[in-house]
């Protein structure tokens, strides 16, 4: 992906990111940033503590609005007064685990959250680009070896995939039902697992292993055995940046695209956890604790040719890479560094 493609494109532009204090979502709008577009974020309060939004102090470079998907009024005010030119959705209830706990929660979130965003989309004649970021895990998953390609069928076993998988086919329904004109071009994205730098989540391995090497504890392992698509966060972010660039100047781009690592890259969990132990270094191990917890999918990867052939894309890091990253942010952090400038520095060296 080239930078000053990226950069002459977004400088000046009004951007407008939902679930921009998330994980991926602090990531994306520093990028923005960085790239000179003029980001407004629409997001709930950081959903952890502590939390990359807060650490890095991004609340004071960009328009930071606290507010909820689920409501239509306060985001069409928000549409109103931003007039965005460019619209990234990644608001979401992301968590397998926490789907089970509270489905009604998820639902209400990634469907009609996404509902209310393409609405106001609609509704505001300034947007011209679109870009709807789902999962992976939207497929409907036989377990196979190939990877799922966009044309296979939806579905979604758990309450989050499955919400996901609506939220796919309500983009689908606005995009064919209210912009056939051409005003605005729609997409969506489907990635694959990401690490990186700054994820604090519950349920998650990576941040599992920072927050036990850093205490000096065995690293807990649900299920050692389940592959996914692993790749650093910001090869999807840079992926939706240049997606929502070419369909506003092409609109035949518009459609849905896959963004996941080479099959080289898809790994189990405990091969993962095993590079994770040997970037950190001594005192990092890791002990199997299954614990049969509700259905995940065991095994899953990405058929990523169609964005590959449309962008000339290429991942950047490996798994090994996005891994030795991952480890470099987190013992910066834990020694105290100035967060921002390390998240510019590992920005600027990803599109060197």
């Amino acid at each position: 992906m080239n930078w000053n493609e990226l950069e002459k494109f977004y400088n000046g532009k009004s951007v407008l990111v939902t679930g921009h204090t998330g994980f991926k979502g602090s990531w994306l709008t520093r990028m923005l940033t960085l790239a000179g577009a003029r980001v407004t974020g629409y997001s709930l309060n950081p959903p952890t503590d502590p939390s990359l939004f807060e650490i890095a102090g991004l609340e004071d470079t960009m328009d930071s609005v606290i507010g909820d998907v689920r409501d239509l009024a306060r985001l069409q005010e928000v549409f109103e007064r931003v007039q965005p030119q460019v619209v990234f959705h990644l608001a979401a209830q992301p968590i397998v685990r926490d789907s089970y706990k509270d489905p009604v929660y998820t639902y209400e979130t990634n469907v009609m959250g996404t509902v209310n965003v393409l609405e106001c989309v609609r509704r505001t004649m300034s947007v011209q680009s679109f870009l709807n970021v789902t999962t992976d895990k939207v497929y409907e998953n036989r377990e196979w070896e190939y990877g799922y390609r966009e044309c296979d069928p939806l579905d979604g076993y758990d309450p989050y995939s499955n919400s996901k998988s609506c939220s796919e086919l309500v983009t689908h329904s606005y995009q064919k039902s209210f912009f056939q004109d051409g005003r605005c071009a729609i997409s969506t994205s489907r990635a694959g697992n990401v690490i990186g730098g700054g994820d604090f989540a519950n349920d998650r391995i990576i941040p599992d292993c920072v927050r036990a090497a850093g205490c000096g504890r065995e690293i807990a392992v649900r299920n050692p055995h389940s592959t996914r698509p692993y790749q650093l966060v910001l090869e999807p972010l840079a992926v939706y940046m240049a997606i929502a660039k070419r369909q506003w100047e092409d609109r035949n781009f518009q459609g849905y695209y896959n963004v996941g690592p080479d099959d080289k890259d898809c790994v189990t969990t405990g091969t993962l956890v095993d590079l994770f132990c040997t970037a950190w270094g001594p005192g990092a191990a890791w002990v199997d604790q299954y614990d049969g917890g509700p259905h995940e999918a065991n095994f899953l990867k990405l058929d990523c040719s169609k964005i590959k052939r449309a962008l000339n894309w290429t991942p950047r890091y490996g798994v090994k890479e996005a891994i030795e990253k991952t480890v470099a942010w987190s013992k910066e952090y834990l020694e105290g560094a100035d967060m921002l400038e390390v998240m510019d520095r590992q920005i600027r060296e990803f599109f060197a």
